[in-house]
């Protein structure tokens, strides 16, 4: 549960297992406020995205596996998810998430349909031969599961690739497929009591879908993240924080849901997980109204050339932003910024700059 009002988002009945909601502006904001309606100008433009299978951790099964991929290569392109300038990814119930749903026969083998109807193959069809029934060999097997594989990275890709920053605010369990999910996020901050696992190893699998890709550029510790993913054991919130794959560790102490009302250690230590919560929910989003103020040009531009150069040499990450910014630049953006930060210096203060939304991408 957010800890700050929301508004359903028009398309959260596309997906059954993902909530979709905008903040809300403050019941005591006040449109003649020029502060309360810039925040409100910029809540409009901040999408959460919430996990929601909460009575299973919010394990991730086939369907919510594709509804992330579809969500998020839409966000910031189609006209129904424009104008987004930041997301904020969070998880329903006691845990961010608990990983792959082993259960879900549909990971594992080739032909296993979800239940959506998607998949092309079916292997009781009355048209198939006695040859189309045979049991396949290895390599046959192996090369009809690749695209499944490469569907289920390119998924999670599609958070990196997304034009818009995505911060992830996590609590409790983030085990396997989670660390795969958030280190495809650009910003990750988690409550104190948060217990994170590369599991992959524990249930025979080595990872596949990303962590142990991007986890290894993420920290500064190479020994350590062969340890964590060689073993799969947990690690603290204070130990992700030391190697950098969040930013930030929330604690809930100084927020108003954790009194000294709560009697018992049990009631006492339920308060202050809630309390964990509710005060990252609010960093969190606190968080993505700051990036969501500037310019979505020099964001979405910023994004790009981060990532970009990540994989790429310092001279071929100088050519790229250069090739970017020689188009940014033609844009007001740059002068309307200067100017706002100008007239903030005077006594009056000034005015926040409002800048463009990028528009939906074209296609044909």
């Amino acid at each position: 549960m957010l800890s700050f009002p929301v508004q359903k988002h028009r398309m959260d009945d596309n997906y059954r297992y993902l909530r979709l909601s905008v903040p809300l502006s403050s019941p005591t904001s006040s449109p003649l406020n020029p502060d309360d309606d810039f925040n409100n100008h910029i809540n409009r433009k901040i999408l959460i995205v919430a996990l929601d299978r909460p009575r299973k951790h919010n394990a991730l099964n086939a369907r919510m596996w594709k509804e992330i991929g579809t969500l998020f290569s839409l966000i910031g392109v189609a006209p129904q998810y424009t104008p987004c300038r930041c997301v904020l990814l969070v998880g329903n119930g006691p845990s961010f998430c608990a990983g792959i749903d082993v259960r879900d026969a549909s990971f594992f083998t080739p032909f296993v349909d979800d239940g959506s109807g998607s998949e092309a193959n079916n292997n009781n069809n009355d048209d198939n031969d006695d040859d189309d029934n045979k049991e396949m060999d290895a390599a046959r097997a192996g090369l009809a599961f690749a695209s499944k594989l490469q569907e289920m990275q390119q998924a999670f890709s599609a958070i990196e690739s997304c034009p818009v920053p995505v911060v992830a605010a996590v609590h409790g369990n983030v085990v396997g497929g989670a660390i795969d999910l958030i280190t495809a996020t650009q910003i990750r901050l988690c409550t104190a009591d948060s217990r994170f696992a590369v599991k992959e190893v524990a249930v025979g699998l080595a990872a596949d879908v990303g962590t142990l890709q991007r986890l290894p550029k993420l920290v500064g510790n190479q020994s350590l993240v062969h340890e964590l993913c060689y073993t799969g054991r947990n690690f603290s919130a204070e130990t992700a924080l030391q190697i950098g794959l969040v930013s930030r560790v929330i604690d809930g102490r100084g927020h108003p849901e954790n009194g000294d009302s709560h009697p018992g250690p049990v009631s006492s230590s339920v308060a202050a997980s809630a309390a964990a919560r509710a005060k990252l929910y609010q960093e969190a989003l606190q968080l993505c109204q700051e990036i969501a103020q500037h310019s979505p040009l020099a964001v979405h531009g910023t994004k790009r050339a981060l990532l970009y150069s990540r994989d790429h040499s310092v001279a071929q990450g100088l050519d790229q932003i250069a090739s970017y910014n020689q188009l940014a630049l033609q844009a007001p953006d740059a002068q309307t910024a200067i100017m706002a930060a100008a007239t903030a210096t005077t006594p009056n203060g000034g005015s926040k700059p409002r800048f463009d939304d990028i528009p939906p991408r074209c296609r044909l």
